[in-house]
């Protein structure tokens, strides 16, 4: 997987970080997701390597107008650029009729299926949001002052490495018959042998994951959703000495991401959704955040606009 933030600013927009939103492209697969879509995200999209036509799905945490803002904008302009196969959108309950009542109120035509899927069940209830042959999406409802949820996704195991030597050794000309050996299934030799391809692949291979966390307190249900991710993108909206501010706001400090990325075990994690107040040049700058969080889980980075990040497995 690879993650593009192109939005990293909490609340409004500055010269150097637009609001809310986070791209994850599947390259296998040619596909796009985006998380949140804060105002001015087609912008981001014109300014990145990515290519828009390839977007297929949109989740969105919450109803705040920092990570939804953009939507508008951004849905209307696939429709113009006639390249758009569909999008599914997945957030909380109002999300539908707040699309519906700007495409009511302003005209705006969408001309391809655009479908909405309601994910406050799926937290509450823990099961799957989405699935497929190769990937799986979950999701948790977070602690904020409107409904927020966190998204996990997941990549299914993959197949052990083939060991070509091997089959060479066995006397296995290559070819299609490889294939089939790689995906561990029986093949009947020429000469009559019986090739199990379980027995010339190596263990199981665990995908790689990815947690999207934002708008939250520090919060259990997001250390539960995010155990043992590859990469934990947190919200750092304040600095720790800010926590009195950051409960009553229902928002996270940078020791809290950390907190919650020790807690949950993961690889890595990525601090985003800054305050503007932490500007270069303030008396408390992101370096300041990062320094913080880096004291309790030392493996944090600080994510800006048009960073990205390539997201893989740990081996077996």
């Amino acid at each position: 997987m690879q993650v593009t933030f192109l939005g990293t600013s909490s609340g409004v927009p500055t010269r150097a970080r637009n609001v809310s939103a986070v791209a994850l492209r599947l390259p296998q697969r040619s596909d796009l997701w985006l998380f949140d879509c804060g105002e001015g995200t087609q912008h981001q999209f014109l300014r990145s390597d990515l290519r828009v036509s390839q977007l297929s799905r949109i989740f969105v945490t919450h109803m705040h107008g920092d990570h939804i803002f953009g939507l508008p904008g951004l849905l209307a302009s696939l429709g113009l650029a006639g390249s758009c196969d569909g999008i599914d959108l997945y957030g909380p309950d109002p999300l539908r009729d707040y699309l519906e009542g700007v495409m009511r109120t302003s005209s705006m035509r969408i001309s391809y299926p655009l479908r909405t899927h309601r994910v406050k069940e799926a937290a509450s209830s823990g099961a799957v949001l989405l699935e497929d042959d190769d990937i799986s999406v979950r999701c948790t409802l977070l602690t904020h002052r409107v409904p927020a949820y966190a998204y996990r996704v997941e990549q299914k195991p993959r197949a052990g490495r083939f060991d070509v030597a091997q089959a060479q050794a066995l006397g296995i000309p290559p070819g299609p018959i490889y294939a089939e050996l790689k995906a561990g299934r029986e093949v009947v030799l020429e000469d009559g042998r019986i090739i199990n391809g379980a027995s010339l692949c190596g263990p199981e291979r665990p995908g790689c994951s990815v947690v999207y966390c934002t708008d939250t307190v520090f919060s259990e249900a997001a250390v539960e959703l995010a155990q043992g991710a590859d990469l934990l993108i947190h919200e750092s909206t304040f600095a720790h000495a800010e926590a009195e501010m950051a409960f009553a706001r229902q928002h996270s400090t940078s020791t809290m991401a950390a907190q919650t990325a020790l807690a949950a075990g993961v690889k890595q994690l990525m601090l985003t959704h800054l305050s503007p107040r932490y500007m270069p040049g303030n008396p408390v700058t992101p370096d300041d955040l990062l320094e913080e969080a880096r004291a309790i889980f030392p493996n944090t980075e600080l994510a800006k606009d048009f960073l990205s990040v390539e997201v893989a497995a740990a081996e077996a």
